[in-house]
């Protein structure tokens, strides 16, 4: 066994589909509670449930640390001091612990039968008993377990809990937590087959390991005395435990991937960047000290304390999480912009002719996703059709018979530009609203509908008439007077 003088994490995700939100918040605070204390952040493999397995999955873990930079310094594919980090390449050893146990009389050879365990189970829910194993091979002698042993009779080991007193075990979060011994089943540490249950696995992995601090969701906080009583019995160092509340879609649904909550992936897909998406999480559960919210993960590493894990459940917002995202996105320079928007806004518009560059820097401090952009942008190749209607603004105080004259007005002007850019187009209208006596959105509301067939766009009248040139702006303008009529 390796002696550590550092913080020991580990991220134990099993590879059966997607990171969901919580595993992805579980692996952040593991990695953040191991650098924050100049530790170590292993990634361990948990591959035993063969059945619930999903193909690709591995990747899929792998991918995503990466790009959240939850860079492992043990793992798998790296190696390290305590390997294999693949639990399912760990078995060999399982067995030899839990005889140990039986040695020690803090475990059992069970022998019964899945028949007799069925009919134990039918006695006690008639009784309206919670269903738990009944006890019947704990203190079988020696003799009478050797004998059983030599004639192959099929058996588990399980872990021999007290049947009286208290266990107590201290979480970081929820404080000291005891529990009556009595309502502690003598669970299975080694299947029929040979191979340690979770529960098993688990402790013994994390000892071998050197794991110093285990973070997980608080649905374990239940199975957390038995595995002290398994540290006890070993005569192990008990970790420091970090039991987190769940993260729900609202006040009485845990989220999840069936009900179409979304997977870190998910988020990716709609345009969420993954800086913003992980400095989200790292809030979900978590309140930093003073009132800032918008962190690196550098600047978290910094900033991360357990103090500030809170015992609530945390709520998943989408408008906390666009609200985040869009001050990412408005902190990227111009040209980081345009490369991540390039392929959104592509999604819907194929000219070749259109100022993209200068759409860019309209988007920029109009968008709260990437996702936002196809929509936003969809009149770029076609003026779509509308309703007259539409110049009708109660704020602007325009009509279609204002609009006509507006345009009428903004044609001729437009047409003898000798320039066409932002500076241009913008001082030759303002003289324009100065000689007529008009208030900006008479003139300007018709221009930005005339010229998308849209009342809300991310940039004025102005911007667009940039972003599609010359040629297409007056096309569309006198495209409008003749629908005006």
């Amino acid at each position: 066994m390796f002696q550590f003088d550092h913080v020991r994490t580990r991220f134990a995700p099993s590879p059966t589909g997607y990171m969901h939100v919580g595993n992805l918040r579980t692996a952040l605070f593991a990695y953040l509670v191991a650098k924050s204390n100049n530790g170590r952040f292993l990634l361990r493999i948990e591959d035993t449930d063969q059945e619930r397995q999903v193909e690709g999955a591995v990747e899929i873990i792998y991918k995503t640390l990466k790009e959240t930079g939850l860079l492992w310094d043990e793992g798998p594919d790296i190696g390290g001091p305590v390997g294999p980090y693949i639990q399912s390449q760990r078995m060999d050893m399982f067995k030899a612990y839990a005889e140990k146990l039986v040695e020690s009389g803090h475990a059992y050879y069970c022998f019964c039968d899945k028949e007799r365990l069925e009919e134990v189970r039918k006695v006690q829910e008639a009784s309206g008993i919670a269903p738990r194993y009944d006890g019947h091979c704990r203190n079988l002698s020696k003799e009478e377990v050797a004998e059983k042993l030599a004639a192959g009779v099929p058996y588990v080991i399980r872990q021999k809990v007290p049947t009286e007193g208290t266990v107590t075990f201290h979480d970081e979060v929820y404080g000291d937590v005891t529990v009556d011994c009595s309502t502690l089943d003598d669970q299975i540490l080694i299947k029929g087959d040979g191979m340690p249950t979770y529960n098993f696995a688990n402790v013994v992995d994390d000892h071998t390991m050197g794991i110093t601090h285990v973070i997980r969701g608080n649905e374990y906080l239940s199975s957390t005395p038995k595995y002290n009583l398994l540290y006890e019995a070993f005569g192990w160092e008990i970790p420091k435990y970090i039991h987190c509340a769940p993260v729900m879609r609202d006040a009485t649904h845990k989220l999840s991937k069936r009900h179409g909550d979304a997977s870190y992936e998910d988020l990716v897909q709609m345009g969420y960047l993954t800086p913003a998406i992980l400095n989200y999480i790292a809030l979900l559960g978590w309140s930093p000290k003073g009132d800032r919210e918008i962190f690196s993960l550098e600047e978290l590493v910094k900033v991360f304390d357990i103090s500030g894990i809170t015992k609530s459940p945390a709520i998943f917002d989408m408008q906390k999480l666009r609200y985040i995202n869009g001050e990412y996105i408005r902190a990227l320079s111009p040209e980081e912009f345009y490369e991540k928007a390039l392929p959104w806004i592509r999604r819907t518009v194929k000219s070749e002719t259109a100022d993209l560059r200068e759409l860019c820097t309209v988007l920029q401090t109009r968008c709260e996703s990437l996702g936002d952009i196809p929509e936003q942008v969809d009149f770029i190749d076609a003026l779509p059709d509308y309703d007259i209607e539409l110049f009708t603004s109660k704020k602007m105080k325009t009509t279609p018979e204002t609009a006509k004259e507006a345009l009428t007005a903004v044609l001729p002007i437009l047409e003898n530009l000798p320039e066409w850019n932002q500076e241009a187009i913008h001082a030759a209208l303002f003289a324009e609203i100065e000689k007529l006596g008009v208030k900006n959105g008479w003139l300007l509301y018709p221009l930005r509908v005339a010229v998308s067939g849209k009342q809300f766009t991310p940039g004025g009248g102005i911007e667009l008439a940039v972003v599609l040139g010359r040629e297409e702006t007056l096309a569309r303008i006198r495209a409008s007077l003749a629908k005006l009529g």
